[in-house]
């Protein structure tokens, strides 16, 4: 049983969706006016791991994410770089789809662009205005667009439901938010549906004259084209829910007359250094510049490693715990993979069997991932469970041992359960070995050490141990801790790694 924190509600509600065998996600998506920062990411692979979990329970998910393709942000930008809006539009949502790519995350089913539901939008506008819900004013634009042109606002006194997704109380909203003051507007917390085009300002045509959408409504239009009057899931980030997610509660609730989400789901903010990460405090970083220093596996396992309703850290120190639990387990694939390999070249591979105990370990450590996703996608309770599994085969098999009649299968079993629960998560399908190569390089490069003078290091005192040379042994291995690298000796003989 699926239960999801629902934010309307404030409290774990068990999932049931509106049709039989199918879910429906509309999850809101960047304003593109600029390469994306690593917190614009966090939903996207909190999502893509939400949609493959619903795929995984049998349910057909149809998910849509948005580009917000109109915007004074973008226009400034245009004005800025001596471009049209679409072309800075079209080139950011470019560059957003190579990020999104980067990390390889599942493309959604619908990307809707603001700009292709104009229709959509301003029919939405008018139902509203025939509902009474909304209404227009003569614009301050009039002079440069016409006598006829107007501003819409959405009237939130017409609307008894607002504030119920918040928490607040549009009395309290009046007397203790700064609104920008405007006597044109029948309550200080009306909002605009439709904006009169300032001189020069790209617009569109519509029954209030030239001009674009407010930023809610643009939401609103594009569900009810994508999806309907209804859908069952609705994300965003947690500094969306006020006043953009109340806002759209209004406006589609005013114009269909019935609720339009089942359940809201938002995600908690990064902070960067226990600050929040935002423009204004200057700390912001590219999820492009970020993926020139770090492999796309440390930001998806930073995203995912702690609760999505909790605040994930990003500093230097959150790293590093990225890097060491990847390689704590790429390592026992890598274990698990090369004793495959050994095993397949043995003569007496036909010997091997299955190891029916193992199965049942593994049987009953899936059914623990299971039920801490079906807990609001507890992330955190399922990663402490493959890591029990990784300790548990890491006690098994190890480098360099004598392989046992079992052991082959257990390597088996083990790559599967850590594939299978890396496919939800997109995490763990990359080339075990070559991960921890590139792993130790990274570190290497950051140590300032070279992979060719540790080689040679490593090779001196094996010869050392070989010549029963101790003293010179202990003394190259101390030179080696110093420098933060673990040699590990066995049959097979010497490997080092980078602590991590």
């Amino acid at each position: 049983m699926l239960k999801i924190y629902n934010t309307l509600g404030k409290q774990l509600e068990e999932f049931k969706p509106i049709k039989p065998g199918y879910v429906s996600i509309y999850v809101c998506g960047p304003t593109v006016y600029d390469y994306l920062h690593v917190g614009n990411f966090r939903g996207p692979v909190f999502f893509n791991l939400v949609r493959n979990w619903f795929e995984y329970l049998g349910y057909k998910v149809d998910y849509a994410v948005n580009f917000t393709d109109v915007d004074d942000k973008i226009i400034k930008r245009a004005n800025e770089e001596k471009r049209t809006p679409m072309e800075v539009t079209n080139f950011y949502i470019d560059e957003y789809k190579k990020d999104f790519a980067h990390l390889g995350l599942r493309p959604q089913t619908f990307n809707p662009r603001v700009s292709e539901h104009m229709p959509g939008i301003i029919k939405m506008i008018s139902q509203l205005i025939e509902k009474k819900k909304a209404y227009a004013v003569s614009s301050p634009n009039a002079a440069a667009n016409g006598s006829e042109a107007q501003d819409v606002n959405y009237s939130i006194s017409e609307f008894k439901g607002y504030g119920k997704l918040s928490g607040r109380n549009p009395e309290e909203l009046q007397s203790g938010v700064r609104i920008e003051v405007d006597d044109k507007k029948k309550n200080p917390l009306d909002f605009a549906l439709w904006k009169s085009a300032k001189p020069g300002e790209i617009s569109w045509p519509s029954p209030w004259g030239g001009g674009r959408p407010g930023w809610h409504i643009e939401c609103s239009a594009m569900i009810q084209d994508v999806f309907g009057d209804k859908i069952d899931i609705h994300g965003g980030g947690l500094d969306l829910m006020f006043p953009h997610h109340e806002n759209e509660i209004a406006q589609s609730e005013g114009c269909t007359g019935h609720d339009f989400v089942n359940y809201w789901m938002h995600w908690n903010m990064i902070n960067f250094g226990g600050a929040k990460m935002s423009k204004s405090v200057g700390n912001l970083i590219s999820l492009r510049d970020f993926m020139k220093q770090q492999h796309p596996e440390i930001y998806k396992w930073m995203m995912l490693s702690v609760h999505y309703r909790s605040t994930a850290e990003f500093g230097p120190e959150n790293i590093e715990r990225a890097i060491g639990g990847l390689a704590k387990v790429y390592s026992a694939l890598a274990l698990a993979e090369a004793t495959l390999k050994e095993a397949n070249a043995a003569e007496n591979k036909s010997t091997f069997t299955a190891d029916s105990k193992y199965e049942t370990e593994l049987s009953l450590a899936w059914q623990k991932i299971e039920e801490a996703l079906n807990d609001d996608f507890g992330t955190p309770a399922a990663f402490a469970t493959m890591f029990d599994v990784i300790r548990g085969f890491n006690g098994k098999v190890r480098r360099g041992m004598k392989l046992a009649a079992t052991t082959q299968s257990q390597a088996q079993q083990f790559v599967s359960f850590i594939k299978k629960f890396g496919q939800l998560l997109s995490l763990f399908q990359e080339d075990a070995a070559q991960f921890l190569i590139s792993l130790d390089n990274q570190l290497l490069q950051q140590a300032g050490l070279q992979r060719d003078s540790i080689d040679k290091l490593v090779a001196e005192r094996t010869a050392a141990r070989l010549a029963k040379d101790f003293a010179k042994s202990d003394e190259l291995r101390k030179k080696l801790t110093d420098m933060k690298i673990a040699v590990s000796d066995l049959p097979a003989g010497s490997f080092w790694e980078v602590m991590k």
